[in-house]
């Protein structure tokens, strides 16, 4: 148990020791820069109350300038009289301002009726009037302006320099001086001399405590630097030249003395004090050395300590380190005082040192157990991301990156982030306000009237957002489970009423859909349908007729027959199914355009070239306007010549007889437009956008030959090419419009 106290004792005396000695070093650190010199008389401090005691005596006494002397020798050259004048402008300038700024102030006084006013702003207008045309016609004039003005400078130079009297006439009674100049034979001095002494009789080093040389150049004196802009004697001064000391019969109970004296003894303390640190710091080696019980003190808090996040430890070191530095440094402070007050400043001394050495105690040791861990990086590494801060960043991380989402999100829609950001406001506001309250229950009138003005309007808004808010949210539940309720009223302008009409919108396009999905089912039997029938038909006769050919007793001439119709049914069943794979490979978009410039209007005479002998065999009349000017696309000419082919087709299969098509080729700004008008002979009722289903035909009974791709095909090329195919129906009148884009020159 003695061995166990012991070793508590030697680390304890050991921190101690260590503080103590570390004090020292913050102490002569602070203190030994000014502690250094022999005495107070050799200090930076009594230099600078030198020059400030000579700054005075040349100010007051050596060069002293009397009031009367300074007005009186007040010089104003032409030139600062030119520079008065025009100060502010020339003549004219300053006329015509003055006159601007009281034509404003007579007329505002004519407005209010106020005739006394208007009679002294004319008086005062004319005297200024009169006054700035007597500066620029008389120099005398101008001259007496600005002496009076320099004179008035001067009167406040002397009534603030006279605050500096009072430190002057201190220093006067402390220090003894004497000065003389090559200029002048008269002498300054506050030196009392016998009729046979001379000044070195009474300041020399047997008299005087400290003697120093001193000149006063005048070029270099800050005291009369003002009063050189007004008047020239200030600017002829005396330079003087003597010596300024300090006498040994100096009053112990002058300020001087005093700081002399709290000088030595401060001295004395600092540098026995840092003595007395480096022989504790010795002293602390040599316990450390013999002692050898820190390390095993550590090393029983070590199983406890490393339990802590890596963080944590760190943040403990830190925080003891930190506190033990402010303890030595709270020393410093103290320090000096205790030559003022022994017991207070000492006792205060004792416990921060005691204080500080427990807080050395605990950061060494911490220190001496995180050494031995900071060694292994890996450990390091696996520690911090088990620590405190690691987690707390990814925490922090993700709830900026959420509060961050959140922000823009509430200020996607401005005016909403706007409102929300005024609603917090007046919220945090009225809190701030009842907290006042709180600390002051003067306030709650004001307070009640704030309420009852903001407060509750606010609430009652709130309310009814809120409200409105839940019946949008019923309404899109109902939505959700695909029940269609009546719409929800739009009120104003808000970001709800928005909400709310894109709500009624969303349930129109649910009925739209609806309505588009049961077409689609429509048109997909339609499909199904009509592929059956146009497959069914050519193969039907294609069985047919084969099976008659299989009887024997067939005559050769049906047999011819009976082959070419199968022949003719097998052509068509072709068509059919080129068409159709056609029309799929271009919907799903795996189609190779090869483009090249092309002529429109010679690609469509080709193609109406190769219907030739049809159109003369019908009845119908082309009328092909503005066919001689060549219109040029980047397109693709085999692909673009089928959907050509495929509407003149159209047009002599569906065309009303002995009626008139019209094909032309316009250009509006850089599109080519192509029309095809005919007149159909049948009647056409359905949606103009079912004519691009596929097997779609004009021909609802489906006796005309053709596929029904055929616009299907064409309105799949002309997309290909980025163009635009359209179809207009006004009655029997059937139009197709085509729009592409034209070769640029």
């Amino acid at each position: 148990m003695a061995t166990k106290w012991k070793s508590r004792l030697s680390i304890g005396v050991c921190a101690f020791l260590f503080t103590f000695g570390l004090s020292g070093l913050i102490i002569v650190s602070a203190f030994g820069s000014t502690y250094v010199h022999r005495d107070y008389f050799h200090t930076t401090q009594f230099r600078d109350e030198l020059n400030l005691f000579a700054q005075y005596l040349n100010l007051f006494e050596l060069n002293h300038i009397p009031i009367e002397s300074a007005k009186q020798s007040i010089t104003v050259s032409q030139d600062e009289i030119e520079e008065y004048r025009n100060r502010f402008g020339n003549i004219t300038e300053k006329l015509t301002f003055l006159k601007d700024e009281y034509k404003f102030l007579i007329d505002g006084a004519e407005l209010a009726n106020n005739q006394d006013a208007v009679e002294i702003y004319i008086a005062e207008r004319d005297r200024k009037i009169e006054e700035i045309t007597q500066i620029f016609k008389s120099d005398d004039y101008a001259r007496a302006k600005i002496i009076t003005d320099k004179e008035k400078r001067v009167e406040e130079y002397y009534q603030g320099k006279e605050q500096y009297y009072l430190d002057f006439l201190s220093y006067k009674g402390q220090l003894q001086y004497y000065f003389t100049s090559d200029v002048s034979d008269k002498v300054y001095t506050n030196v009392i001399l016998a009729d046979d002494e001379s000044i070195t009789d009474k300041m020399n080093s047997h008299s005087m405590s400290y003697i120093s040389s001193y000149s006063i150049p005048t070029e270099d004196s800050d005291s009369y630097y003002w009063l050189r802009q007004y008047n020239q004697r200030a600017n002829s001064l005396i330079p003087f030249k003597g010596e300024i000391a300090v006498s040994k019969a100096l009053p112990s109970s002058s300020s001087i003395a005093i700081k002399y004296n709290k000088y030595k003894q401060e001295q004395t303390l600092v540098w026995a004090y840092t003595l007395a640190s480096i022989v504790s710091l010795i002293l602390c080696l040599f316990v450390m050395k013999k002692a050898r019980v820190m390390p095993a003190a550590v090393e029983r808090g070590a199983p406890y300590y490393n339990k802590l996040p890596i963080d944590v430890r760190a943040a403990l070191i830190l925080l003891t380190g930190w506190v033990t530095l402010y303890l030595l440094f709270s020393i410093q402070d103290q320090f000096l005082y205790v030559l003022d007050n022994p017991f207070v400043s000492g006792w205060s001394l004792f416990i921060g040192m005691v204080f500080a050495s427990i807080g050395l105690a605990i950061t060494l040791a911490q220190g001496r157990l995180m050494a031995g861990r900071i060694k292994d990086w890996e450990y390091i590494q696996e520690e911090w991301r088990k620590g405190l801060l690691n987690k707390a960043g990814q925490s922090a991380k993700a709830q900026f990156i959420q509060i961050k989402i959140s922000l823009k999100d509430a200020f996607l829609k401005t005016s909403t982030g706007a409102q929300l950001f005024i609603v917090l406001t007046i919220v945090f506001g009225l809190g701030l306000a009842a907290l006042m309250v709180i600390l002051n229950p003067d306030f709650m009138v004001a307070y009640m009237v704030l309420l009852a003005a903001i407060g509750v309007p606010l609430s009652m808004v709130l309310i009814r957002r809120i409200g409105y808010f839940n019946r949008i949210v019923l309404q899109a539940n109902e939505l959700a489970i695909g029940k269609l309720g009546p719409d929800v009223q739009v009120p104003g302008k808000s970001v709800l009423a928005t909400l709310a009409g894109n709500m009624n919108v969303l349930k129109q396009g649910v009925t739209t859909l609806q309505n588009e999905q049961a077409k689609s089912e429509r048109l997909k039997t339609e499909l199904i349908t009509n592929v059956s029938h146009d497959l069914r038909t050519p193969l039907t006769s294609i069985i047919t007729y084969t099976e008659l050919l299989k009887k024997e007793d067939v005559s050769n001439e049906d047999r011819i027959a009976y082959v070419e119709i199968i022949d003719q049914k097998s052509q068509r069943l072709k068509v059919l199914i080129d068409d159709l794979f056609e029309v799929s490979k271009m919907a799903s978009g795996n189609v190779e355009l090869n483009k090249e410039k092309v002529d429109l209007v010679q690609l469509l005479q080709q193609t109406l070239a190769e219907y030739d002998n049809m159109i003369k065999e019908s009845n119908l009349q082309f009328r092909l306007p503005n066919m001689e000017i060549p219109v040029y696309a980047f397109v693709d000419g085999q692909k673009l010549f089928r959907v050509f082919d495929n509407l003149i087709g159209n047009v002599l299969k569906y065309s009303l007889e002995n009626s008139r098509v019209y094909i032309t080729i316009q250009t509006s700004g850089d599109h080519a437009l192509i029309s095809f008008k005919n007149v159909s002979k049948y009647e056409i009722s359905e949606n103009r956008d079912e004519l691009f289903e596929r097997f779609k035909r004009g021909d609802s009974s489906r006796h005309t030959e053709g596929s029904g791709l055929g616009l299907a095909i064409a309105k799949s090329i002309v997309d290909l090419h980025e163009g635009h195919l359209t179809i207009d129906v006004d009655g029997d009148l059937f139009k197709v419009a085509i729009s592409l884009k034209m070769q640029p020159s």
